[in-house]
C-alpha cells in the first residue's frame, strides 16, 4: 500500500519561498491561504549564528487530531496518508484549525486580490479534480483550506508544485511505503527527523539536517 510522505532538505534550502508562490499559483489560494509556508529559524548565538529557513506544509499526520474533531466527517486520512477535506460537507467551523498543532489550515473568507476578481482569481481550482470556480456563497468559501500534497497532480503521476519548483531540489516526494524509494532512502541515511514528534501525530513529512 502506498504511504506518501515529503522529505525536505533544511541544508539545501535557500528561503526563496519558490514553493509558497507555485502552491498558490497552482491551487489559486486567496489571501490569507497559504498552504506551503517557509518559517526562518536562527540557531546559536551571536557570533556563531546559523539561519535556517523551515518550509511547513501540512504534515498529513498518520494520527490527525484534525480528523478527530471535526464535528462533520468532512475531513479524513486516506489509505495512501494524504488528509483530505471535503468542501461540501465542511460546515466551517474551526474546529480542524484549532486542533492542528502546526498551523497548516486557513479559512477561506471570501477575500480577493482584487476588488472584483482578476483572471488568475476567476480561473478554476484544480484541487481534488474538482476545478471549482471560486464564487460568493459557494464552497471553497466559507470551508476550512489546507495542503493536500496537490493530489490532483498525483493522480496524473507528477510531483506536488512545490517539489516540481524547488530550485534547490530541497524537496522530495514518494512512497515512503517503498523501502527502495527515494523518500525511503532518504529517511534511513540521512536520520531525518520531524516536528512535534512528542505529538504522536505520526507526520509524513520528515526534515534532514
Amino acid at each position: 500500500m502506498k504511504r506518501y510522505a515529503m522529505v525536505i532538505d533544511l541544508l539545501r534550502c535557500v528561503g526563496c519561498n519558490a514553493c509558497t508562490l507555485a502552491c498558490k499559483q497552482e491551487n489559486h489560494t486567496p489571501p490569507g491561504v497559504s498552504y506551503n509556508v517557509v518559517i526562518p529559524q536562527e540557531e546559536g548565538k551571536y557570533p556563531n549564528l546559523k539561519r535556517l529557513f523551515i518550509p511547513r506544509p501540512c504534515m498529513q499526520c498518520d494520527q490527525p487530531p484534525c480528523v478527530k474533531v471535526c464535528p462533520v466527517r468532512a475531513t479524513w486520512k486516506r489509505d495512501d496518508g494524504i488528509v483530505v477535506i471535503d468542501y461540501e460537507k465542511c460546515i466551517g467551523c474551526r474546529y480542524c484549525m484549532a486542533a492542528c498543532p502546526y498551523g497548516a489550515r486557513y479559512f477561506d473568507f471570501g477575500d480577493n486580490y482584487t476588488e472584483k476578481g482578476n483572471e488568475f482569481e476567476r480561473a478554476p481550482s484544480p484541487e481534488y479534480g474538482q476545478n471549482r470556480v471560486r464564487e460568493k456563497g459557494r464552497s471553497p468559501i466559507g470551508n476550512v483550506r489546507k495542503c493536500h500534497f496537490c493530489l490532483h497532480r498525483i493522480v496524473k503521476g507528477e510531483e506536488p508544485a512545490c517539489v516540481q519548483t524547488c530550485m534547490a531540489r530541497a524537496r522530495h516526494f514518494g512512497d515512503l511505503g517503498d523501502p527502495e524509494s527515494n523518500v525511503s532512502r532518504l529517511v534511513k541515511d540521512r536520520r531525518a527527523f520531524r516536528l512535534r514528534q512528542e505529538l504522536g501525530t505520526e507526520p509524513s513529512v520528515y526534515y534532514l539536517k
